[in-house]
């Protein structure tokens, strides 16, 4: 049985720096690990976290396919894709990506989503987009969105009841594992809010129409998650994550409904349910944690039941080392 510490452990996996837990800074890292950094006119900073087998084989990729590539081997730090147009450096890393995809060199690309995903600047600029498999080989921020959906009801313990997806079978990461009712990844170009629009249509059938004058952004959950060979086809990729989370109460009369496959069914479940399958770890990771948070904020989770509740407040809003829009302050246009 796992505990609540333990599910949270489970997703917020890369160590903290002994000396300053909850934050990482540039060379706050383990063995193994290149910090990939951006250069502009005030110097350098930190936009990912690559192993240094990843660094191995971009060394072995032509220069036409990966561009101009720094390694300081001293220091730990990779740059790659510094051209002077966000288009040309989107350009670059397709060309990387589909380099490594024809010639099968990463496991992780058999999930191939043909999605592009967003990579900033400390500017609040674009620095170019990659596809979503391979972004992480790079341990460039990652961002989603993650919905509950509940219905009030009196006689349910706390009152409510909680829409639950068991995911397909055949989907590339996690199947047949619990997940939160709406969530996904956030492509370049969309705000949170439009893309759990665009995936609470496709994978639960809840029309806009419902979500968008109902659903309640409720917050952030932020993490360095490490991968495993059993969920992603290979292990010890590093994702750092910020997932927008979303609150939608719905009337009893709508009914999720699978649409796009990735869903094989959804059930009604009283907490207490929930609460079982989270210490069962039937639920996919993050959406345990996203799960928690829930708790949390309904008054559901509190300190007389929960003696780790400040830890696990904290180590599910982990301060990250990358800019990006989940950091205070970021520009916004």
């Amino acid at each position: 049985m796992k505990s609540n510490l333990d599910l949270v452990h489970n997703t917020d996996t890369f160590p903290y720096p002994p000396y300053a837990t909850g934050s990482s800074t540039l060379f706050d890292v383990p063995n193994g690990i290149y910090t990939f950094v951006w250069r502009d006119a005030n110097g350098i900073y930190p936009v990912g976290y690559v192993l240094d087998r990843v660094v191995a084989e971009l060394a072995t990729v032509p220069d036409d396919v990966r561009g101009v590539m720094e390694v300081n081997h001293i220091k730990k730090t990779l740059s790659l894709f510094q051209l002077p147009s966000e288009p040309e450096r989107t350009a670059m890393a397709a060309s990387l990506s589909a380099h490594w995809r024809d010639h099968r060199t990463f496991k992780l690309l058999r999930g191939w989503r043909g999605e592009l995903w967003p990579v900033y600047g400390r500017n609040g600029e674009l620095l170019f987009s990659m596809e979503r498999a391979a972004i992480g080989l790079l341990g460039t921020m990652r961002y989603g969105v993650h919905l509950t959906a509940y219905v009030v009801e009196p006689s349910a313990p706390h009152g409510m009841l909680i829409w639950v997806p068991k995911r397909a079978a055949n989907k590339s990461t996690f199947p047949g594992m619990l997940d939160n009712t709406v969530a996904g990844g956030l492509m370049t170009g969309e705000t949170p809010f439009e893309c759990i629009i665009r995936e609470a249509d496709e994978e639960a059938s809840l029309i806009e129409d419902v979500v968008r004058p109902n659903a309640e952004e409720v917050g952030t959950v932020t993490y360095i998650y490490v991968t495993d060979e059993k969920n992603f086809g290979q292990a010890d990729f590093i994702y750092p994550e910020c997932q927008w989370v979303y609150d939608l109460k719905l009337p009893a009369r709508v009914i999720p409904q699978p649409k796009d496959g990735e869903v094989e069914e959804f059930k009604l479940c009283d907490v207490n349910q929930v609460k079982r399958d989270l210490a069962c770890g039937k639920f996919k990771d993050n959406c345990a944690v996203v799960m928690l948070d829930f708790f949390i904020r309904h008054g559901i989770l509190m300190e007389d039941e929960e003696p780790h509740l400040s830890t696990i407040r904290s180590r599910m809003h982990r301060k990250l080392p990358f800019p990006g829009p989940h950091q205070e302050g970021w520009p916004r246009t």
